[in-house]
């Protein structure tokens, strides 16, 4: 089994929320038609509008969804169906071929065709050059990961080490993290870092945070698309 992330833009004209509709509903079938064994939908739609303010934006345009499709294999021709299938609901779309590792496993209740609770940030990495590919895995992996979990709300914590880049031209990106949080964390710093009411403990979580963050990430290559996200088989 192979995973797949699907970055994908929509047209003009077309709303967020509908967008979000095709992509869970006529999107999702073309997929299962094509050999999909599994699917998760990320989407930028109106219930994630209250976390605009976490958004961060280095790819012009950024991508309005994120669609993850594993896969029996990932080989070109096998991928055709899947990769035909998703141009046909994009404007434009980037493939990758991904090793997904689970350091936090969804602690919320999931059920096939519902919106997940809360909503999902989608954070898109790019490795620093003053670093080798060995040193940024491993201060992402063995230093960055207990951090992430101990200082913020995060309820899922999803790290996508990209293998390869499968269309031409796609955002050279190294990683494609996810994370969920609760609602709150959407518009309130102190829920985000798991310090409601406690300006002694967000002040501890946001500056471990950040010391992390910048020894493996250049913050002005960084992108961060809130998304809602969607298990739908």
């Amino acid at each position: 089994m192979e995973k797949l992330i699907y970055a994908l833009w929509r047209g003009p004209g077309e709303s967020p929320d509908a967008y979000a509709q095709r992509l869970r509903t006529d999107l999702a079938e073309a997929l299962r038609a094509a050999g999909a064994r599994a699917l998760r939908v990320n989407v930028a739609d109106g219930a994630v509008e209250p976390a605009a303010g976490l958004r961060q934006t280095h790819t012009r345009p950024p991508p309005d969804a994120f669609v993850n499709v594993w896969v029996d294999s990932a080989n070109n021709a096998l991928r055709k169906p899947l990769d035909e299938a998703v141009a046909a609901y994009s404007l434009r779309h980037a493939a990758y071929l991904v090793s997904e590792s689970q350091p936090l496993r969804n602690r919320r209740p999931q059920r096939a065709g519902e919106r997940t609770e809360g909503f999902a940030q989608i954070a898109l990495l790019q490795r620093p050059q003053r670093l080798s590919y060995e040193e940024w895995l491993g201060i992402w992996h063995d230093l960055h990961t207990p951090v992430a979990i101990e200082t913020q709300s995060n309820f899922e914590y999803i790290q996508n080490q990209v293998i390869r880049r499968l269309t031409p031209g796609a955002p050279a990106w190294d990683a494609i993290v996810e994370e969920c949080f609760p609602a709150g964390a959407m518009n309130d710093p102190y829920v985000f870092f798991d310090a409601p009411g406690d300006e002694a403990r967000f002040q501890r979580n946001l500056q471990r945070m950040m010391e992390s963050v910048h020894r493996f990430i250049d913050m002005d290559r960084l992108d961060v698309v809130p998304t809602s996200q969607y298990l739908v088989f």
